[in-house]
């Protein structure tokens, strides 16, 4: 919206619905519109993963392709009527703190999926390794090369925090997701809530209560 002195300011959240941006998620208000806005979300990957390929195709075209490393990341998920929230990340939860990470090294193994454990200042050691540079011991980050070369590895688990807009600090350990909610960003969330993301990967169920020997171990 125009600011006093013209230049333009963008509010931190806004459910307005405006005409000149028809893809901006206005407030949902019924099915029709959450289909509407979780297809616009869909839409903004299927745009991004369009663009993101033809810059590979103009790569191979040009025979550079085999000698690139390329790596596909974010800095964030986004919850997508997960805990009660849409259009939003400001949970320490699975959806939230998982990110991608695609990476294409030339001359290492093709196709593994990595199911391990990592921070994403795991990255920086990596590359290290991948490049064959020294490894600082001041770094926090562990390393997962082994990972490009086809080999499992990880840490045995994740603590994760969220303080943007409520507080919340979780560990991620076999299946499960415990969280803790400090502040519970006015969505009224339990105190505690468990999650075994094997079975139920949009966490829809607690099951807190029925495991306290898990919650504890969290």
């Amino acid at each position: 919206r125009p600011g006093p002195h013209g230049a333009w300011e963008i509010g931190m959240y806004d459910d307005a619905v405006n005409p000149d941006h028809p893809r901006h998620p206005g407030q949902v208000q019924d099915l029709p519109g959450l289909r509407q806005m979780f297809d616009g979300y869909d839409c903004g990957v299927r745009y991004m993963d369009e663009h993101i390929g033809r810059l590979l195709s103009a790569l191979e075209e040009q025979g550079a392709l085999e000698d690139l490393a390329i790596i596909v990341t974010a800095d964030h998920g986004e919850n997508l009527a997960e805990l009660g929230l849409y259009g939003e990340h400001a949970t320490a939860d699975e959806i939230t703190t998982r990110i991608p990470m695609l990476i294409r090294w030339p001359d290492q193994s093709a196709g593994h999926v990595d199911t391990g454990f990592h921070y994403n200042l795991d990255l920086l050691p990596t590359l290290a390794e991948l490049l064959e540079l020294e490894l600082s011991e001041s770094w926090d980050g562990q390393s997962y090369a082994l990972a490009l070369r086809g080999e499992e590895c990880g840490r045995e688990d994740l603590v994760v925090s969220q303080c943007a807009h409520g507080c919340q600090r979780s560990v991620r350990f076999g299946p499960w997701l415990y969280m803790r909610t400090y502040h519970d960003f006015y969505f009224l969330w339990p105190q505690e809530m468990l999650f075994n993301l094997a079975e139920d990967p949009h966490e829809e169920r607690n099951l807190a209560e029925e495991h306290p020997e898990l919650c504890r171990e969290g």
